[in-house]
């Protein structure tokens, strides 16, 4: 194993942390061909020693979990800290950057179960048995629901948010947009305004339309035809936010592999926690309600309201704490109500 390992004050506690680089020799994803760049970087937080929770979000998430001080953005810092939902004073969280790597050069065809795989090769080159609990949101949940398919003896809890067992064909035909944006980007050697086009239509289906009027219900209209909204402003400034975070490429790749996306439910025998919020477009509560009919062992469904959508994971910290917090200690029962919520 090897990595950095530091102690770094917050304003809570300190986090013991350490970056690790796991080798992925041969191994290959759907598509019959090795990594290019054969590891998988991930880092671990919290005390050594105590049980460990894996913790993986959506196709833009990585590693970096939990905030360590190092200045760079963690993706779910309030969620989990030090004393927080997932308490890293109890627990370690192991959080990894999704394959392909930032280094591949080629498009690649993947699914979630390439990402639980290469997961299970992580934890056997960190000497850990088994998972105390995988916490998985949106494409995080769905290589969950895979980990759990593939390997049920090497976690005991799963906490899906967010994610089906299949892709809905309306998130499909709006990702599949996203993806021609990209490609053109590519052969028009224009990708990072591809990138940033593309993740302007991507912010429209992570929200409501309900948020967006909160927010932007201005009468006021350009001058001419072409002229700024407020809302397209907003648009165009996080579709530029994210050039620097992701290539075009890897954005294809890791966008179809949402939609080959599959489970059967039924292989699930993992106690499983699953958490929707019901004015989701990308995953329709549907969609996750056959997906509890079908789980052999379902402990807990929370429906949610929000005015975030699909991105309520990052958004609704007081739902998914309280979820969190009843899932992780003891096992539920379906019968449960969480402050509410209807289970």
């Amino acid at each position: 194993m090897s990595g950095a390992r530091g102690m770094v004050s917050n304003r809570t506690s300190s986090i013991d942390w350490r970056d690790v680089i796991v080798p992925l020799d041969g191994f290959c994803l759907a598509d019959g061909r090795p990594l290019e760049e054969a590891r998988l970087k991930g880092r671990l937080f919290g005390p050594q020693g105590a049980p460990v929770v894996a913790v993986l979000g959506g196709i833009s998430s990585d590693r970096r979990v939990a905030d360590i001080g190092d200045g760079r953005a963690a993706w779910w810092s309030r969620i989990v800290r030090p004393g927080g939902p997932v308490d890293l004073d109890h627990v370690q969280v192991l959080g990894v950057d999704l394959l392909p790597g930032k280094a591949e050069t080629d498009i690649r065809t993947l699914t979630p179960a390439d990402q639980a795989r290469a997961l299970a090769i992580a934890l056997d080159h960190l000497g850990i048995a088994q998972l105390q609990a995988f916490v998985g949101a949106s494409y995080g949940g769905m290589v969950g629901l895979a980990f759990a398919s593939l390997f049920p003896e090497r976690v005991i809890h799963l906490l899906a948010i967010s994610a089906p067992h299949r892709a809905s064909p309306g998130a499909t035909a709006l990702r599949g947009i996203q993806r021609r944006i990209l490609a053109l980007g590519l052969e028009t050697g224009r990708p990072g305004e591809a990138v940033a086009l593309a993740r302007e239509l991507a912010m429209t289906t992570y929200r409501t339309p309900g948020e967006f009027a909160a927010r932007f219900d201005d009468p006021t209209v350009p001058e001419q035809a072409g002229g700024p909204y407020a809302v397209c402003d907003y648009l165009k400034a996080r579709g530029r936010a994210y050039v620097p975070h992701m290539s075009a490429g890897r954005w294809i790749s890791l966008s179809d592999s949402l939609d080959r996306h599959r489970i059967v439910p039924e292989d699930v025998a993992v106690p499983t926690t699953l958490l929707g919020f019901t004015s989701d477009t990308l995953v329709p509560i549907s969609a996750l309600e056959e997906l509890a009919a079908r789980l052999p062992d379902l402990r807990a469904f929370v429906r949610a309201p929000s005015l975030y959508g699909h991105d309520g994971f990052l958004k609704e910290d007081a739902i998914v704490a309280d979820v969190i917090a009843r899932a992780l200690p003891a096992p539920l029962t379906v019968s449960c109500c969480l402050s509410g919520l209807a289970a």
